[in-house]
């Protein structure tokens, strides 16, 4: 069987328990050894208010990874990854170790019961678009167009960056 040609992803990387930043950079890690796909980049770090919740604040990234699993494959492996870091899904945004975010699949469009491509949120979210916008400034939303005029919308969400992107490895 011929592998499927690779396709940039994005995902978006929270935690506002259990360590936050380190449960980002596990995560990273654990992206970074997924089969099947390399990272492109990762953004810095960056702090945010939880947004239509409460708890403590958020630590969050945007990692692009190229990939060759099919996108439900890819969803199903980020699931594992945040089961391993003691995710358990209770209540609509509710505090977590860890959220990791398929935010989208190279240009694909979806929506299906398990999987919305693009996520639906993600072009009105600070916490999403300022780390996102840092390693893809020029990144054009399917059925959106320029992501850059979306983060002027959300100026009033607080985002701010606590430590910059990691080292390539």
């Amino acid at each position: 069987m011929t592998p499927a040609a690779p396709v940039l992803a994005y995902i978006g990387v929270g935690a506002n328990l259990d360590a936050p930043r380190e449960q980002v950079r596990a995560a990273i890690a654990a992206l970074r050894a997924l089969p099947g796909g390399a990272v492109d980049a990762v953004s810095s770090l960056y702090a945010s208010a939880p947004v239509d919740a409460s708890g403590p604040d958020y630590v969050n990234a945007v990692v692009a990874l190229r990939t060759s699993r099919p996108a439900l494959d890819l969803l199903h492996a980020l699931q594992a990854i945040e089961a391993r870091a003691g995710r358990v899904r209770s209540t609509p945004n509710a505090p977590r170790p860890l959220d990791l975010d398929l935010l989208l699949y190279g240009d694909a469009q979806a929506h299906t019961v398990q999987l919305t491509l693009p996520h639906p949120r993600l072009h009105q979210r600070a916490f999403v678009l300022r780390p996102l916008l840092e390693i893809a400034p020029n990144l054009q939303l399917p059925g959106l167009g320029a992501l850059a005029p979306w983060l002027e919308r959300a100026q009033d969400q607080r985002v701010h960056r606590i430590e910059p992107a990691p080292a390539p490895t």
